[in-house]
């Protein structure tokens, strides 16, 4: 194995086509093939599914290449460590649930280290897929909370998955609303408060599960459900249709708006949001950065 046949394979994946990844590559298609055969037989592995339209990733070359950018992203900043040289773009992906914290941390992540050249990727997704991306590190780190309920089922995921979790810290419940809305009167809401309004979910796909639900007390009856994909439509929804949704009470006004609030929920229940790593990989230093600033903003 090589750092230049690494290259390739995740340049394979980038583009999605042999002929177009020779070509960023200023190589012969044939040697940029016979390259990437060598490395599937030396790890007895398939890292592409070749067909009519191009190549696609297998489940064990997905694993595969997060292992090989990890290593082409440490190898790059051992060159710029001691030569003071950077080789391309500063990538760096953080997947959480929809926490504005996250993004804060994230942006100014972004502008303490982005440099000249860079490619970032915040992705607010579905809980498994925050497990799944880091897992086969997609992402250098994910940001989830554990709680009564889900902890035993969330903890087996992660061991499952050899992904460790550290908290951040531990939340109230919470209830955001949107500014008008009747409920934001209240100093408090209860449980009885919340019957009348719709509440806001986001969706889980096919790990639709109570226990990978990102609002606490999910199995709580409700007549009135509303399940949204992302962060926009959700507040949009709030502040449309007088919604709610439960939630850590942690909101930036600089990035939301200042057209939601939050108020305490009557409840006796918890949210320890933290973030997950690769058990046996240690971070780079932008995910140490990052975690350095989400402890400094939360």
């Amino acid at each position: 194995m090589t750092f230049k046949q690494l290259q390739y394979a995740v340049t394979v994946a980038n583009t999605g086509n042999i002929t177009e990844a020779a070509k960023k590559l200023f190589i012969a298609q044939p040697s940029l093939t016979s390259s990437i055969h060598e490395l599937e037989k030396e790890y007895g592995i398939t890292i592409f599914s070749r067909g009519n339209k191009g190549v696609e990733v297998t489940p064990e070359g997905d694993e595969f290449l997060g292992y090989a950018r990890q290593v082409l992203e440490q190898a790059n900043l051992i060159e710029e460590r001691y030569t003071g040289k950077g080789k391309g773009k500063l990538r760096f992906c953080v997947s959480a649930q929809h926490y504005s914290f996250a993004v804060e941390a994230f942006v100014e992540l972004l502008k303490e280290c982005g440099g000249d050249k860079y490619e970032f990727h915040m992705r607010e997704t579905q809980t498994y897929d925050i497990i799944d991306d880091v897992a086969h590190l997609r992402s250098e780190i994910g940001i989830l909370y554990l709680n009564t309920f889900n902890e035993t089922v969330i903890r087996k995921t992660l061991r499952d998955n050899n992904l460790t979790f550290t908290k951040l810290f531990t939340a109230k419940p919470h209830v955001f609303v949107g500014k008008a809305s009747p409920l934001a009167k209240k100093k408090a809401i209860s449980l009885d408060d919340l019957k009348p309004f719709p509440r806001l979910s986001y969706e889980q796909g096919s790990h639709n599960s109570f226990y990978f639900s990102e609002e606490i007390l999910s199995t709580v009856d409700c007549d009135k459900e509303l399940v949204v994909c992302d962060r926009a439509t959700l507040f949009n929804m709030l502040i449309g249709l007088n919604g709610y949704t439960i939630c850590s009470g942690v909101i930036s006004e600089e990035l939301n708006g200042p057209n939601i609030v939050a108020k305490p929920l009557r409840v006796d229940d918890y949210m320890e949001i933290g973030y997950i790593l690769p058990g046996n990989i240690p971070p780079s230093q932008l995910t140490v950065k990052y975690i350095d600033i989400l402890k400094k903003l939360v």
